[in-house]
């Protein structure tokens, strides 16, 4: 297959030995609770930091669509080495990872591309972006073969979060979705101020509440490098049938290095029928 996306983080931000690799994240769900849903799992929210500071958080959320099967996975994550005006959609070939290669989903790419013209082919987007790319170990562990479309939004403001959420939500049609945002939340704060700021962003992800969340990053009420898909990501959940919404876990990187002075905050959350 052509258009191989080559692995630019494995060895680094997750182990590159696919043995270790699996390992690591299998013992991440080992320390994840059983935790039963209602309903189906539509919609996550996961991190995107190296595995040692977010790999708990985010298995908090992988953990409850373990051998589920889904028609394609929808992955959204935002830009952050290049500045480019729309969103940019990998629409064919394949991201690889040292547990093997992900195809892209090219007719549900192609379909969700129809519907926003917002999207565009800007390949310089997904060359060094590791917001997605972190996602995709938990994902094969998970799901095993699955296809996705990676979409990485250089604009997240809300007209692009809800252009796109409706192209998701059309181009899903019967198919079976689950739609993942890639996100961090507030960067290098001391331990108290993080948390008052992260608890903002939380509030409105526990509300499933999309544009209230919009309209705090709007005015620096909370921060969060993936707000766009964040966002993006609940508006297209709830359009194909979530009804409810949980914030699984919160941390921050102090609760790892022991270093308060200046952390990152980490959350992961489910959106379900």
């Amino acid at each position: 297959m052509d258009n191989i996306r080559k692995s630019v983080i494995a060895g680094s931000w997750y182990p590159g030995n696919p043995a270790v690799l699996r390992l690591e994240i299998e013992g991440y769900f080992r320390k994840v609770p059983e935790r039963e849903l209602s309903g189906e799992v539509i919609g996550l929210i996961a991190p995107h930091a190296g595995y040692r500071y977010s790999g708990q958080v985010a298995a908090h959320a992988y953990k409850l669509i373990r051998g589920k099967k889904y028609d394609g996975v929808v992955l959204i994550g935002p830009s952050h080495r290049v500045a480019f005006p729309g969103i940019s959609i990998y629409g064919r070939g394949s991201f690889e990872t040292p547990l093997g290669r992900v195809p892209v989903h090219e007719g549900l790419a192609e379909e969700i591309r129809r519907f926003d013209k917002n999207i565009i082919d800007f390949p310089a987007a997904h060359a060094e972006e590791h917001s997605l790319e972190i996602q995709l170990p938990f994902l094969q562990v998970a799901l095993g073969d699955f296809s996705f479309v990676p979409l990485v939004m250089g604009e997240q403001n809300t007209a692009a979060c809800r252009k796109l959420a409706e192209a998701i939500v059309r181009a899903g049609g019967k198919r079976r979705l689950l739609i993942v945002a890639s996100s961090d939340l507030s960067h290098f704060y001391e331990d108290r101020q993080a948390r008052a700021l992260d608890s903002v962003a939380l509030q409105h992800l526990r509300d499933n509440d999309a544009e209230g969340l919009l309209e705090k990053l709007a005015h620096d009420q909370t921060e969060a490098c993936g707000g766009g898909p964040m966002a993006a990501a609940m508006l297209a959940a709830k359009g194909l049938g979530a009804s409810h919404s949980l914030v699984l876990k919160y941390a921050h990187s102090g609760d790892v290095t022991g270093d308060n002075t200046s952390v990152v905050g980490y959350a992961s959350a489910v959106y379900y029928s």
